[in-house]
């Protein structure tokens, strides 16, 4: 992924209302149930930090996660990026009311440049990690 690629947009609607999908995406216990289940900690507050691991093939990904904005029931933003890896990005949650109940859009926008040699980091592998997440993972939890 690189700042040269289009904006990655996954949006999905849910039949939940807006607080249910907010707990889904904000509270720790739900968000290790559809999301990383090694999270160690997360608090939708600006300025929190949080950083864990990810294991692909014989790469580890530490993510480390940082919130620069909280708006309630209505967006959190997270600066995302990889230790000992070039690259940054921002991860948009944006929550809307849907004649179904809510939608969710997640937007990942590259701020500087992943590398190029890594199959993890391509475009491809982010759009269908997100697909994987949000249009699965967390549309089968919130089917509970």
């Amino acid at each position: 992924m690189n700042n040269t690629n289009e904006t990655i947009i996954v949006e999905q609607t849910f039949n939940v209302s807006l607080s249910i999908l907010w707990n889904a995406i904000t509270n720790i216990e739900d968000m290790r149930k559809w999301f990383f289940e090694n999270i160690k900690d997360f608090k939708p507050e600006i300025g929190f930090k949080t950083q864990f691991n990810v294991q692909s093939n014989d790469r580890n990904f530490l993510h480390l996660w940082h919130i620069v904005e909280v708006e309630p029931l209505k967006r959190i933003v997270y600066n995302w990026k990889y230790d000992k890896y070039a690259g940054n990005s921002f991860v948009y949650f944006e929550l809307f009311e849907h004649k179904k109940g809510s939608m969710l859009r997640v937007t990942t926008e590259i701020t500087e440049s992943f590398a190029t040699d890594i199959p993890e980091f391509e475009s491809d592998s982010c759009r269908n990690g997100w697909n994987y997440f949000i249009k699965s993972n967390l549309k089968n939890y919130l089917k509970k």
